[in-house]
C-alpha cells in the first residue's frame, strides 16, 4: 500500500513538473511575442497608413484615368478591363510594400512564386478561354466592326447585336440570335457590309438574240435611275458578259446606300420591277429557255429521211396485214 501511494506521488510531483515547464515555455513565448510587437508598432502603424494610401490613391488614379481614357476608346468593355488591372496592380503594389515593412519578405517571395504557379496551371486549363479573351482584347483594339454592323463569318450572316471581351453576338437575317467566341471570329475570313455604307448590287439579265443591244442598254439605265436608295453620285453601268443558249447576258450594276440588309434586298426587287416594265414598254423581250434538236450531225441520220423510211415500213407492214386478212 505505501509503495503505490509513494508512486502516485512520483507520478503527480512528475506532472506538475512538466506543466510549470510547459507554461513557464509559453509565458516566455508571450513575453518574447510581446516585446517585438512593441518593437514592431511603428512598422505597424507605417504598414496601415501605408494600405491606407494604397487604396486611396489606387482609387484615385482608376477614377482620373477613367475620364481620361473614354476620350481615345469607345470600348467600354475594354476601357473596364484597363481600369481593373491597372487598380489590382496598384494595389498588389502597395501590399508588397506593406510586408515589406513589416519584414516579411519572404512572404512576398513565396506569394509571388504562388502566382506565377498558380497563373501558368490556370493558363493551361483555360487555354480556350484565354485565347477568346485575347481575341477579344485584340479585336477591341482593332475596332474592325461594331455594334449594328452587318458582317458575315464562319457561314454566319447577320447583324451585332453584342461585342464582348469572350463572345460576339450576331443576330441572323432570319432570326436566329448566334453567339460566336471571339477565337472564331479572329481566326476566320469576316466581311464587314456595313463599313463604308455603300454596297453595290449585280443584277444578272438576258434579253433575246434578235434585240438591239445599245438600246438595251440605254433602257435598263434609264429605268434604274430612281431606284430605291441608290447612290446618285456613282454611275449605272450595263455590260454585256455572255451570248446564253437561248439569250444574250448582261450584268446591271448599281450602288445603293446601304445599313441594313433590307436596304439591299428592297433595291434589288425594285430594280428588277423597273427593268421588266422598261422592256415591256419597249418591246424588248426576255426569251425562254429554248432546245434546238438537230439530228443531221456528221455520222448520223437526218430526221426527215428517218421519217420517211418509217411511214414507208409502216404502209407496208398495213398492207401485208390487209392481204393476211383476206385470206
Amino acid at each position: 500500500m505505501m509503495r503505490q501511494t509513494i508512486g502516485l506521488n512520483i507520478s503527480f510531483n512528475t506532472y506538475m513538473k512538466d506543466l510549470n515547464n510547459a507554461v513557464e515555455l509559453l509565458w516566455s513565448k508571450l513575453e518574447a511575442w510581446g516585446a517585438q510587437i512593441v518593437l514592431m508598432l511603428p512598422n505597424i502603424f507605417v504598414a496601415l497608413v501605408l494600405l491606407i494610401v494604397t487604396f486611396y490613391v489606387a482609387g484615385f488614379v482608376r477614377d482620373w484615368l477613367g475620364k481620361f481614357i473614354n476620350k481615345f476608346s469607345h470600348s467600354a468593355a475594354l476601357n473596364n478591363l484597363v481600369l481593373t488591372l491597372l487598380h489590382i496592380g496598384m494595389l498588389m503594389i502597395g501590399f508588397f510594400f506593406v510586408l515589406s515593412v513589416l519584414n516579411l519578405d519572404r512572404v512576398v517571395i513565396s506569394l509571388l512564386a504562388g502566382v506565377g504557379i498558380i497563373g501558368l496551371a490556370l493558363g493551361f486549363a483555360f487555354q480556350d478561354i484565354a485565347a477568346n479573351f485575347i481575341s477579344g482584347v485584340i479585336i477591341a483594339v482593332q475596332k474592325p466592326f461594331g455594334v449594328g454592323d452587318m458582317i458575315e463569318t464562319n457561314d454566319y450572316f447577320g447583324n451585332i447585336e453584342r461585342i464582348t471581351l469572350r463572345t460576339i453576338d450576331i443576330r441572323q437575317t432570319t432570326g436566329e440570335l448566334v453567339r460566336l467566341p471571339n477565337k472564331m471570329v479572329f481566326e476566320n475570313p469576316l466581311t464587314n457590309f456595313s463599313i463604308y455604307g455603300t454596297r453595290r448590287i449585280d443584277l444578272e439579265v438576258g434579253v433575246s438574240y434578235a434585240e438591239d443591244l445599245e438600246q438595251v442598254q440605254q433602257v435598263v439605265i434609264e429605268a434604274l435611275q430612281d431606284v430605291k436608295n441608290r447612290v446618285k453620285t456613282r454611275d449605272i453601268e450595263v455590260m454585256f458578259d455572255a451570248f446564253g443558249d437561248s439569250s444574250i447576258n448582261f450584268k446591271a450594276r448599281f450602288w445603293v446606300s446601304y445599313s441594313r440588309q433590307v436596304d439591299y434586298v428592297s433595291a434589288k426587287s425594285d430594280a428588277i420591277i423597273k427593268i421588266k416594265k422598261a422592256f415591256d414598254a419597249n418591246d424588248i423581250l426576255i426569251p425562254f429557255p429554248i432546245r434546238t434538236l438537230d439530228f443531221g450531225i456528221k455520222g448520223g441520220e437526218k430526221l426527215s429521211e428517218e421519217l420517211q423510211t418509217l411511214s414507208a415500213s409502216m404502209k407496208n407492214g398495213q398492207r401485208l396485214g390487209g392481204n393476211g386478212h383476206q385470206d
